[in-house]
């Protein structure tokens, strides 16, 4: 059986990212960059005010200045500086040609014949003005290819005139929650059933993560019926299939795969809950397909999902293979640990220390509701005290 580090070296390894395409910006938030961004202007691209003041000249010692216009964002000065004189600016208007400071409004005295008079102390060159290139210069590297495109990016890239830019596309994954006993959440659960909470807790993961989630329906546990879904989730980049992986009469979907030409790279991993993960791949040509068949029990699947498929999305869509991010805090409570497997707690951040809950197993949903992170427990027989250091991966 795996090591979880050994199933995420062989992941990483299959891993493949999607082409890229020149897209417009609208397209861009949640993708990663497959280029360098470099900026065809200098920033800003003129020396401008930065307050509602009056423009001046350091060197002029004159006490009144007379006013010569007013200049807002987007206008050019008309006027030149010159002893004696001054230019009202606006937040963002260019600095007039002659000036080389501006001076705050409410530090000024207007008097009534419209003469200015400058009452700060003293007024350094420069002050209050941002000169031109100052947050960047022509040809300078602003965005690095891999960086995933927030908001901000897609504002940096409008204000360099970048309408499109090369990136990786967004993975389009299928769900397919599996089993006869599987209802709708608006269906009403007859004996023996159940309603399907994996297929909806997948699509809401996989949107969050800026994936193209594809939901595929149920498939039952019928050869014909999970060839057939199977099939068209393989036309995807990605396929998550939950349930039906494990060792049980009606776990068929390994065989499915294997008929359909998906190589199993591996079956089971040392971990609690989510042992019976699976994971192969499909080639055609050019194109690579990977699959993940998830077990079956809600929390199960969520811990399958945010350890080994959410990384998976991210090489895939440009960025590195990086196991889940951890970190390590002090437990509030004690805890005991019991099995053979590394165990995957559900825990709730308490101030600085994490809270071990009650958690009564892999279909315990209700629990992990309540858990922002997952306490990674060594295997083995023992007792951790309140104050010893654990392993949390944040939800």
């Amino acid at each position: 059986m795996l090591t979880v580090a050994e199933a995420h070296e062989i992941i990483a390894g299959c891993v493949r990212p999607l082409s890229p395409s020149r897209l417009r910006l609208s397209e861009l938030l949640g993708l990663h960059l497959a280029e360098d961004v470099v900026s065809r202007i200098d920033s800003p691209p003129f020396d401008k005010s930065q307050v509602d003041g009056y423009a001046i000249s350091t060197s002029d010692s004159s006490e009144f200045l007379c006013e010569l216009e007013l200049v807002t964002a987007g206008n050019l000065p008309r006027e030149i500086v010159r002893p004696g004189t001054t230019i009202r600016v606006m937040t963002g208007a260019p600095l007039p040609e002659g000036a080389d400071a501006v001076v705050k409004w409410e530090d000024c005295e207007v008097r009534d014949d419209g003469l200015i008079r400058n009452q700060a102390r003293q007024v350094k060159t420069g002050s209050c003005v941002l000169r031109r290139g100052t947050a960047f210069r022509q040809g300078q590297v602003v965005l690095p290819a891999g960086k995933r495109i927030g908001p901000l990016d897609v504002a940096l890239l409008a204000e360099i005139g970048q309408g499109e830019v090369a990136a990786h596309r967004r993975p389009r994954v299928g769900v397919l929650p599996t089993g006869d006993e599987l209802v709708a959440a608006h269906e009403e659960a007859g004996p023996g059933q159940i309603r399907n909470s994996n297929g909806p807790m997948l699509l809401a993961a996989l949107a969050e993560a800026g994936a193209a989630p594809v939901d595929l329906g149920v498939g039952r546990d019928d050869p014909a019926d999970l060839r057939q879904k199977i099939a068209l989730g393989l036309e995807c980049d990605v396929l998550l299939v939950s349930g039906g992986v494990s060792a049980g009469v009606k776990d068929l979907v390994p065989g499915v795969l294997a008929e359909l030409g998906v190589e199993e790279k591996f079956h089971q991993v040392r971990i609690k809950p989510g042992k019976p993960l699976w994971f192969g791949v499909r080639d055609e040509g050019q194109r690579r397909v990977l699959v993940f068949g998830l077990p079956g029990n809600p929390v199960s699947t969520l811990v399958s999902y945010r350890s080994f498929v959410l990384p998976a999305l991210r090489a895939l869509a440009g960025a590195q293979f990086s196991p889940p991010v951890t970190d390590r805090r002090p437990l509030s409570t004690p805890f005991e640990h019991r099995g053979g497997r590394p165990t995957y707690h559900p825990c709730r951040r308490n101030g600085d220390t994490v809270e071990p809950l009650a958690w009564k197993g892999s279909a315990d949903l209700a629990t992990l509701t309540r858990a922002d992170c997952l306490a990674a427990m060594p295997p083995g027989d023992y007792r951790l005290e309140a104050g010893a250091e654990v392993e949390v991966i944040y939800l």
